[in-house]
């Protein structure tokens, strides 16, 4: 049986799992986490379950000019929530991070995405969402970020910080469509609602409280155009 972003409550209240727990400690930084070239905006696409928690995490992340949810990995004919939702599509639900490199390194995000973002360890799912849209992976667009991305992985594996397998999957060259307009800031718009309470909100949490140099209490929205 496969999960959708609106899944009920009760079920919600039910996938309170292990990662809540393996989570409330900090990752180390990418011993490979080279300066980024040049002095523009960077971009790394992040997939880890529904991507309303991971958009918020990363719209309270110091240096991030822009987060927005989308998808990545399949075609743009099926570049749809309706679509994506079936699982069929080759597409994962997706964070397009828009950064300044001056502020925050690729090495800094990738730390707070598999330490507070999501679950690397779980399979097609997050929580108590199931289905290949909801896998663990990082869409990357040059050999320099796959080379970053696949060597924390490798780091983090080696070191032993997770009691299951990183199951994160590193994709090369795929293009990533936005999403519909009532996806963006999904938390802000929805805070009250049970998914966001029990499955986001804890994330936020832990952000502020693992990397405080990290976390901005005010959100910068994909509305924000003065950033």
């Amino acid at each position: 049986m496969k999960f959708l972003c609106l899944t009920a409550s009760l079920l919600i209240s039910l996938t309170m799992n292990a990662f809540a727990i393996e989570a409330r400690r900090p990752l180390p930084l990418p011993v490979l986490d080279p300066p980024a070239s040049g002095q523009s905006f960077q971009k790394i696409v992040l997939s880890g379950g529904c991507f309303w928690g991971v958009q918020a995490v990363f719209e309270h992340m110091s240096g991030v000019k822009k987060a927005l949810s989308g998808y990545a990995g399949g075609d743009k004919d099926t570049a749809t929530y309706a679509l994506v939702s079936t699982g069929s599509t080759g597409h994962a639900e997706s964070v397009e991070v828009t950064y300044d490199p001056k502020r925050v390194s690729l090495g800094q995000i990738l730390q707070v995405f598999f330490s507070v973002a999501h679950d690397p360890t779980q399979r097609d799912m997050q929580g108590p969402d199931e289905g290949p849209q909801y896998r663990s992976a990082v869409f990357v667009d040059t050999k320099e970020q796959q080379e970053i991305v696949t060597q924390y992985i490798d780091q983090l594996t080696a070191a032993k910080l997770f009691s299951s397998p990183i199951t994160t999957k590193v994709e090369i060259g795929k293009i990533f469509y936005p999403a519909e307009s009532y996806h963006q800031d999904y938390l802000v718009h929805n805070p009250t609602k049970p998914y966001i309470i029990f499955n986001d909100l804890p994330k936020l949490d832990n952000l502020r409280r693992l990397y405080p140099k990290y976390y901005v209490a005010t959100p910068t929205l994909t509305t924000d155009q003065s950033k």
